[in-house]
Protein backbone atom coordinates (compact mmCIF):
# COMPACT_ATOMS: atom_id res chain seq x y z
CA UNK A 1 0.00 0.00 0.00
CA UNK A 2 1.52 3.25 -1.28
CA UNK A 3 1.54 6.41 1.17
CA UNK A 4 -0.78 9.03 0.09
CA UNK A 5 0.30 12.47 0.64
CA UNK A 6 -1.13 14.69 -1.60
CA UNK A 7 0.86 17.65 -2.29
CA UNK A 8 -1.05 19.51 -5.34
CA UNK A 9 -2.46 19.26 -8.79
CA UNK A 10 -1.41 18.99 -12.37
CA UNK A 11 -1.42 22.60 -14.11
CA UNK A 12 0.27 21.78 -17.23
CA UNK A 13 2.57 18.52 -18.51
CA UNK A 14 4.56 17.00 -20.99
CA UNK A 15 6.14 14.06 -21.83
CA UNK A 16 9.78 14.65 -19.86
CA UNK A 17 8.15 16.61 -17.16
CA UNK A 18 5.24 18.66 -16.03
CA UNK A 19 4.15 21.09 -13.60
CA UNK A 20 1.73 20.95 -10.40
CA UNK A 21 0.36 24.07 -7.90
CA UNK A 22 -0.58 23.73 -4.38
CA UNK A 23 -1.57 26.09 -1.75
CA UNK A 24 1.31 27.98 0.47
CA UNK A 25 -0.29 26.27 3.25
CA UNK A 26 1.05 23.20 1.67
CA UNK A 27 4.61 24.20 1.31
CA UNK A 28 6.11 22.04 4.33
CA UNK A 29 5.35 18.62 1.72
CA UNK A 30 7.36 19.00 -1.49
CA UNK A 31 11.18 19.39 -1.47
CA UNK A 32 13.97 20.37 -3.81
CA UNK A 33 14.92 16.88 -4.95
CA UNK A 34 11.75 14.84 -3.74
CA UNK A 35 10.26 12.27 -5.52
CA UNK A 36 6.45 12.01 -6.29
CA UNK A 37 4.72 10.53 -8.38
CA UNK A 38 1.25 10.71 -10.50
CA UNK A 39 -1.38 8.25 -10.59
CA UNK A 40 -2.99 7.95 -13.69
CA UNK A 41 -5.32 4.89 -12.96
CA UNK A 42 -5.25 1.38 -13.78
CA UNK A 43 -1.86 0.21 -11.96
CA UNK A 44 -0.24 3.16 -14.14
CA UNK A 45 1.83 6.27 -12.44
CA UNK A 46 4.18 8.75 -13.24
CA UNK A 47 7.49 9.50 -11.30
CA UNK A 48 9.87 12.39 -11.20
CA UNK A 49 12.29 14.90 -9.48
CA UNK A 50 11.21 18.26 -7.87
CA UNK A 51 13.16 21.02 -9.36
CA UNK A 52 12.40 23.76 -9.01
CA UNK A 53 9.50 25.25 -6.36
CA UNK A 54 8.15 29.08 -7.27
CA UNK A 55 5.67 31.01 -5.67
CA UNK A 56 4.65 34.00 -7.90
CA UNK A 57 3.74 37.92 -6.65
CA UNK A 58 0.24 39.34 -7.19
CA UNK A 59 -0.84 43.01 -6.39
CA UNK A 60 -2.07 42.37 -3.17
CA UNK A 61 1.79 41.18 -2.16
CA UNK A 62 3.53 43.66 -4.10
CA UNK A 63 1.48 46.32 -2.36
CA UNK A 64 2.80 44.61 1.32
CA UNK A 65 6.24 44.22 0.69
CA UNK A 66 6.52 47.87 0.74
CA UNK A 67 4.45 48.66 3.25
CA UNK A 68 6.85 50.32 6.69
CA UNK A 69 4.89 47.62 8.85
CA UNK A 70 3.09 44.34 8.08
CA UNK A 71 0.85 42.40 10.65
CA UNK A 72 1.57 38.89 10.98
CA UNK A 73 -2.11 38.34 10.87
CA UNK A 74 -2.44 39.84 7.62
CA UNK A 75 0.90 37.47 6.65
CA UNK A 76 -1.12 34.29 7.99
CA UNK A 77 -4.12 35.33 5.94
CA UNK A 78 -2.40 36.37 2.97
CA UNK A 79 -0.80 32.99 2.81
CA UNK A 80 -3.49 30.75 4.32
CA UNK A 81 -6.78 32.19 3.12
CA UNK A 82 -6.18 33.68 0.07
CA UNK A 83 -5.19 30.66 -1.96
CA UNK A 84 -1.76 31.66 -3.49
CA UNK A 85 -0.41 29.10 -5.13
CA UNK A 86 2.81 27.63 -5.70
CA UNK A 87 4.65 25.89 -8.84
CA UNK A 88 6.23 22.75 -8.92
CA UNK A 89 7.99 21.93 -11.56
CA UNK A 90 8.52 18.15 -11.81
CA UNK A 91 11.18 16.45 -14.02
CA UNK A 92 10.21 12.94 -15.21
CA UNK A 93 12.45 10.13 -14.22
CA UNK A 94 10.24 6.75 -14.55
CA UNK A 95 6.73 5.27 -14.53
CA UNK A 96 4.88 2.28 -12.96
CA UNK A 97 3.21 -0.09 -15.06
CA UNK A 98 0.88 -2.93 -14.04
CA UNK A 99 3.16 -3.10 -10.79
CA UNK A 100 6.51 -3.27 -12.94
CA UNK A 101 8.75 -0.09 -12.20
CA UNK A 102 10.97 1.17 -15.66
CA UNK A 103 13.55 4.25 -15.62
CA UNK A 104 12.26 5.49 -19.33
CA UNK A 105 9.98 8.21 -20.07
CA UNK A 106 6.38 7.16 -19.30
CA UNK A 107 3.95 6.49 -23.01
CA UNK A 108 1.69 9.44 -21.83
CA UNK A 109 1.83 12.28 -19.02
CA UNK A 110 -0.74 13.01 -16.31
CA UNK A 111 -3.66 15.08 -16.72
CA UNK A 112 -4.96 18.48 -15.83
CA UNK A 113 -5.48 18.29 -12.39
CA UNK A 114 -4.82 14.57 -11.41
CA UNK A 115 -3.40 14.57 -7.99
CA UNK A 116 0.43 14.35 -7.31
CA UNK A 117 1.51 12.77 -4.09
CA UNK A 118 4.91 12.89 -2.80
CA UNK A 119 6.53 9.68 -2.72
CA UNK A 120 7.36 8.25 1.39
CA UNK A 121 10.82 6.72 1.85
CA UNK A 122 9.40 2.90 1.67
CA UNK A 123 8.66 4.61 -2.24
CA UNK A 124 11.60 6.30 -2.62
CA UNK A 125 13.71 2.75 -1.89
CA UNK A 126 11.14 1.31 -4.15
CA UNK A 127 12.19 3.10 -7.31
CA UNK A 128 15.50 4.27 -7.64
CA UNK A 129 17.43 0.52 -7.32
CA UNK A 130 15.58 -0.37 -10.37
CA UNK A 131 17.36 -0.26 -13.56
CA UNK A 132 21.18 0.21 -12.17
CA UNK A 133 19.88 3.75 -11.79
CA UNK A 134 18.91 4.04 -15.11
CA UNK A 135 16.51 6.92 -14.11
CA UNK A 136 20.33 9.38 -14.01
CA UNK A 137 20.23 9.73 -17.67
CA UNK A 138 17.03 11.95 -17.00
CA UNK A 139 18.66 14.39 -14.81
CA UNK A 140 22.03 14.53 -16.36
CA UNK A 141 20.79 14.94 -19.78
CA UNK A 142 18.16 18.10 -18.44
CA UNK A 143 18.19 21.43 -19.56
CA UNK A 144 17.75 24.63 -17.46
CA UNK A 145 18.06 22.45 -14.43
CA UNK A 146 20.81 22.57 -11.42
CA UNK A 147 22.06 19.22 -12.07
CA UNK A 148 24.72 18.77 -9.42
CA UNK A 149 22.49 20.34 -6.82
CA UNK A 150 19.47 18.47 -8.18
CA UNK A 151 21.30 15.20 -8.13
CA UNK A 152 22.57 15.58 -4.42
CA UNK A 153 19.61 16.85 -3.03
CA UNK A 154 18.13 13.46 -4.42
CA UNK A 155 20.97 11.69 -3.64
CA UNK A 156 21.36 12.40 0.33
CA UNK A 157 17.27 11.83 0.41
CA UNK A 158 17.53 8.35 -1.48
CA UNK A 159 20.22 7.30 0.83
CA UNK A 160 18.72 8.67 4.60
CA UNK A 161 16.20 6.33 2.91
CA UNK A 162 17.87 3.60 1.95
CA UNK A 163 20.55 4.13 5.30
CA UNK A 164 16.88 3.89 7.36
CA UNK A 165 15.98 0.35 5.25
CA UNK A 166 19.30 -1.55 5.98
CA UNK A 167 21.54 -0.53 3.27
CA UNK A 168 23.67 2.30 3.51
CA UNK A 169 26.06 1.25 0.87
CA UNK A 170 23.63 2.45 -1.68
CA UNK A 171 25.18 5.76 -1.82
CA UNK A 172 28.35 4.87 -2.81
CA UNK A 173 27.09 3.02 -5.41
CA UNK A 174 25.21 5.69 -6.58
CA UNK A 175 27.61 7.84 -6.45
CA UNK A 176 30.37 5.97 -8.90
CA UNK A 177 27.62 5.33 -10.98
CA UNK A 178 27.41 9.22 -11.28
CA UNK A 179 30.67 9.61 -12.06
CA UNK A 180 30.98 6.60 -15.11
CA UNK A 181 28.29 8.27 -16.34
CA UNK A 182 29.64 12.13 -16.67
CA UNK A 183 33.35 10.60 -17.08
CA UNK A 184 33.38 12.60 -20.50
CA UNK A 185 31.91 15.71 -19.31
CA UNK A 186 34.35 16.86 -17.16
CA UNK A 187 32.60 20.76 -15.97
CA UNK A 188 29.22 18.87 -15.51
CA UNK A 189 31.66 15.55 -13.54
CA UNK A 190 32.87 18.48 -11.12
CA UNK A 191 29.72 20.51 -10.65
CA UNK A 192 28.01 17.38 -9.39
CA UNK A 193 31.10 16.04 -7.37
CA UNK A 194 31.01 19.57 -5.67
CA UNK A 195 28.07 19.53 -4.82
CA UNK A 196 27.78 15.61 -3.71
CA UNK A 197 30.83 16.87 -1.22
CA UNK A 198 28.59 19.20 0.68
CA UNK A 199 26.08 16.40 1.00
CA UNK A 200 28.64 14.11 2.46
CA UNK A 201 30.27 16.57 4.93
CA UNK A 202 26.41 17.11 6.20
Amino acid sequence: MMTAIEIGRLLRAGTTGFVAGCRVSQVDAPTFGGLVRAPLGEGYHVYGLIHDIRIDDDGIVRQLVTADRVDANVVADNRINRNVPIEISVLTVGFQQNGALRHLLPPRPPLSLDVIYQCSPKELCAFTPQGRFGYFRHILRAQDVPVGELLAAHLEQASAAHAQSGSPQWIEAATRESIALLRDDYPALMSVLSALSDVREV
